[in-house]
């Protein structure tokens, strides 16, 4: 199977390439695998605070790790302001897949937790062992908190804990609300989000806008009534590093409405013509260039008087890009790749033109997501949106990507680009991912429908309903489908058109060879996929020879007479070709 434990110590081994300098050496040591779990271990810590709270800087994140001697069994912990609690993080990396997906947490290591002595300034652990500096600086933040009395407690277990209920686990936790992050949720809210670049999602971001070059003010505005919202739109230039800081953050969290996310290949020659603009030239000729960003808003302000001679703030509640996502996810590739050098001197007096649109409803209902959907088809884009895009976002092509990750480990690109992310950061590889059209070629064929999975645009066409996602002896010939088509692909080259004679490929082997467990599906192919091949080349030789419909005319190379073929190609296009496939394999 596609290993997603293995897909998990990938991004934990990229965290640990994160370490500065000071902690080289502790998060990347040389040669010594119990060092290296050990890391991992901590590494495990900073994707929980990563993602749990958006702490993109490794120093930061570091300094909530507690994991030493004498913590008092709080491994890591987090103060958030914002909702005024505080959490605590007991964390059991597990070394293995095995490991990982199936040893508990004992309810003895739960119960080493020394919150209650710490939050009450005790020095010492009850058989009087001084805890460490960290559990002391954690003393020291809570202690120095205002309005401390209205914060609140939270514990968050990185374990599997299973068979014990909430009013149970609240008690052994001497009362504080607990988060059991099982392995099933740290692959679903931890391995997923970042993975598909979605793991912080913005609620209220703030934009530094220059004045100094706007001879009429900031910005225009002006109220629009359409059938579906009234909206208040707002037109105005801001800095590039803005949007390039924001998306560095928020990445595919805030294109959510947008019909895809960043198109790596298909849109590199826009992502040149950017790039060229921002980093080569001195000069604004990107606000030229450019046809800017369109980005929804719940509630927009404009603060012309901070404090600040020719400086002014917007501010955005809830922003979701849905036009000119490319044009931001590429600035922020540039930022990304400069934070450590001159960021500011990249982008230096480039603006981009931004038009944020303010729904006077509340976003996400049917009315908005017909409305984004008209804005997406009629503005004009750099790279056109195709139709399959505007399906992207329907809840059928949620809910198999859901299945898909958690049964198989495989990622559906229900958006084109939403990988990416993932894929650059080499969290995953591309053979993880199967693009939304060719998952349903895949099942159709493996389950017997081959001319219904050779048709064209079937991302829009298809007839699948949530449903039919149930059905998962269907779903697991898709699989056993799948890890065939990339065996069969291997013969080809890369770019090599697949012909419908691969999908008859992919039926005949799930029909003949498809084992009782999914856990034995690799094993049986490459078992059989040998052996098969001489019993393809008998069907071949055999099945479609017979009939005079399939026979062309054919000018013969050596004698330069026309004779009469039979020809493959005809044949597997013909609808006749599923027949003699079924046919001939259900009598094998």
């Amino acid at each position: 199977m596609i290993n997603k434990y293995q897909t998990l110590l990938n991004i934990l081994d990229c965290i640990r390439l994160e370490a500065t300098s000071r902690y080289s050496k502790k998060y990347n040591p040389v040669d010594d695998i119990e060092a290296i779990n050990q890391a991992r271990a901590r590494a495990f810590i900073h994707l929980y605070l990563k993602v749990s709270f958006g702490i993109l800087d490794f120093d930061e994140r570091e300094h909530f790790i507690t994991d030493e001697s004498y913590d008092g069994g709080i491994d890591g912990y987090f103060i958030n302001n914002e909702n005024r609690t505080i959490y605590f993080i007991q964390s059991k990396f597990r070394t293995t897949k095995d490991n990982f997906e199936n040893k508990e947490i004992s309810l003895q290591e739960i119960l080493f937790m020394d919150i209650d002595r710490i939050l009450a300034g005790e020095s010492r652990d009850e058989i009087g062992n001084e805890y460490n500096g960290k559990i002391k600086q954690l003393q020291r933040e809570v202690s120095t908190l205002d309005n401390v009395a209205r914060y609140s407690y939270r514990i968050i277990l990185l374990a599997n804990l299973t068979g014990i209920q909430h009013s149970q686990l609240r008690k052994l936790c001497g009362g504080y609300t607990a988060d059991v992050f099982t392995y099933e949720k740290c692959y679903d809210n931890l391995v997923f989000p970042v993975i598909s670049g979605t793991f912080f999602k913005a609620t209220d971001i703030s934009i530094n806008i220059d004045l100094s070059n706007k001879s009429a003010g900031s910005k225009i505005s002006y109220n629009v009534r359409t059938r579906n919202n009234e909206c208040e739109i707002t037109v105005l230039f801001v800095p590039t590093l803005e949007i390039a800081r924001i998306m560095s953050k928020y990445k595919n969290s805030i294109l959510k409405f947008n019909p895809r996310n960043y198109l790596e290949f298909e849109g590199q020659s826009v992502n040149e013509s950017i790039r060229e603009t921002i980093i080569s030239k001195e000069t604004n000729e990107f606000a030229l260039y450019n046809n800017g960003i369109t980005m929804l808003s719940d509630e927009t302000f404009i603060n012309e008087k901070i404090g600040q001679k020719n400086k002014a703030q917007l501010s955005i509640k809830n922003p979701q890009i849905i036009n000119g996502g490319q044009t931001a996810y590429t600035l922020s590739r540039i930022f990304d790749e400069n934070k450590n050098n001159d960021v500011e001197n990249v982008f230096r007096n480039k603006e981009v033109l931004l038009k944020v649109i303010t729904l006077l409803k509340p976003s996400g209902g049917t009315e908005t997501i017909s409305l984004i959907d008209e804005i997406s088809v009629a503005t004009n884009q750099q790279t056109p949106v195709i139709t399959a895009d505007r399906f992207s976002n329907l809840e059928i092509h949620a809910a198999i990507q859901k299945l898909l990750f958690d049964r198989y480990g495989i990622l559906y690109e229900r958006k084109r680009g939403e990988f990416a992310d993932g894929v650059y950061n080499k969290y995953i590889q591309n053979g993880q991912i199967i693009e939304r059209n060719l998952f349903f070629r895949i099942y159709y064929s493996a389950n017997g429908e081959i001319n219904k999975g050779s048709q064209k645009r079937l991302f829009v066409r298809q007839d699948f309903t949530i449903e039919t996602l149930n059905g998962t002896k269907e779903l697991d010939k898709f699989y056993f489908g799948f890890l065939c088509f990339r065996e069969l692909m291997k013969e080809r080259g890369p770019h090599e058109r697949v012909e419908k004679d691969v999908y008859g490929m992919v039926y005949a082997l799930t029909k003949k060879y498809i084992p009782p467990s999914i856990e034995n599906y690799e094993s049986a192919i490459n078992d059989r996929l040998p052996g098969f091949k001489k019993i393809w080349n008998e069907f071949l030789n055999k099945a479609g020879v017979n009939t005079n419909k399939y026979y062309k005319l054919f000018i013969d190379k050596d004698t330069k007479e026309p004779r009469l073929a039979f020809s493959k190609s005809l044949w597997f296009e013909s609808k006749d070709f599923q027949a003699d496939v079924r046919s001939f394999f259900e009598k094998q």
